[in-house]
């Protein structure tokens, strides 16, 4: 499993109940005031009492793991709301106060294996999904952009990375996990990839040259020694993906540049200066490229924040990731 625990609530939940031990699944539903976790935000919980994720800062915790222990006991679903004032909410998480609403389901239950299982194939084969739950109905089921009834506002909510109701419905968005690729195992990517991977992208090192790729330079990382355009293909390219190009190499940087061009990657940034930058343009255009597709490039990669060594520029290169992922 490639994906960190906090995101891999579903598969672990699934992983426990298969393996006899029960599971429960918690989901906030809605959030008030201030909130460590937001909407949508699972913590998974075992019969033995394990634990994976969570659906606030530790101040609820413990009761939601009671409620989903008497859950798996009797299988019914629990919607459970905490209130915390302004006086005592600093104390337990919630910083300036508030509630949260939260659905607990013990999964072979009130959540049915199959539901759970396909939501995890969806997710291994990085196909976006919804969870539609009618708590006060008790009614479940998965959909995506297609649906009928709630298709457009599911793929709208789908592109903003929002879980929320609509109607009775609580839509669970259940989108496949960040990734980036880095082409060239440089010194920025040596600050990068640990960066990246705080910000919750899963990197991927790109560099088919052998004294880059060295595991020393980046121990324990998932380095490909390939060529760029093969080891992109390979990887695969999504919407869900980003791509950084920092050889300064053109045989390696303008295969993944066209390779991610002809995808939908949300990012694609490009080391070097900005005389640097409009020679690969000219390169771009001389191979028929159409400036649509050029002006998707940010280069010379990052914000600028006048970033000077390889951890402020990589800083900067992140920052602007974010920036295009969540502000469009």
């Amino acid at each position: 499993m490639n994906q960190t625990d906090h995101d891999a609530i579903p598969e672990i939940a699934l992983n426990w109940h298969r393996a006899g031990k029960g599971a429960a699944l918690a989901t906030v539903l809605e959030t008030w005031g201030s909130a460590p976790r937001g909407v949508g935000s699972q913590l998974a919980v075992s019969g033995a009492c394990d634990m994976a994720g969570s659906v606030s800062g530790g101040c609820v915790e413990g009761a939601v793991v009671t409620e989903a222990m008497d859950a798996l006991a009797d299988g019914q679903p629990r919607l459970l709301e905490f209130g915390v004032s302004d006086e005592d909410a600093f104390a337990v998480g919630l910083a300036c106060g508030g509630r949260i609403r939260v659905l607990v389901e013990p999964v072979g239950a009130a959540l049915p294996e199959s539901i759970l299982a396909e939501l995890v194939a969806a997710r291994a084969a990085r196909r976006p999904i919804a969870y539609l739950i009618a708590p006060e109905q008790g009614a479940r089921r998965l959909a995506d952009g297609r649906d009928p009834e709630l298709g457009a506002v599911i793929a709208e909510r789908m592109r903003s990375d929002k879980s929320g109701f609509e109607g009775d419905w609580f839509v669970h968005i259940n989108n496949p996990p960040l990734r980036l690729a880095i082409i060239g195992a440089v010194h920025i990517a040596q600050a990068l990839v640990p960066m990246a991977r705080l910000a919750g992208l899963s990197p991927t090192l790109i560099d088919p040259r052998p004294a880059f790729a060295a595991a020393a330079r980046f121990p324990g990382e998932a380095i490909v020694e390939d060529w760029p355009d093969a080891a992109l293909a390979a990887h695969g390219l999504d919407r869900r993906t980003a791509v950084v190009t920092l050889t300064h190499d053109p045989k390696l940087d303008d295969p993944a540049i066209l390779a991610a061009l002809a995808s939908d990657v949300f990012y694609l940034g490009c080391l070097g200066s900005t005389r640097t930058h409009a020679k690969r343009v000219a390169r771009l255009q001389a191979a028929g490229v159409m400036p649509a597709q050029i002006a998707r490039i940010h280069g010379p990669v990052g914000l600028d924040i006048g970033a000077k060594t390889p951890g402020e520029i990589a800083v900067s290169i992140l920052s602007q990731i974010v920036e295009r992922l969540r502000k469009g």
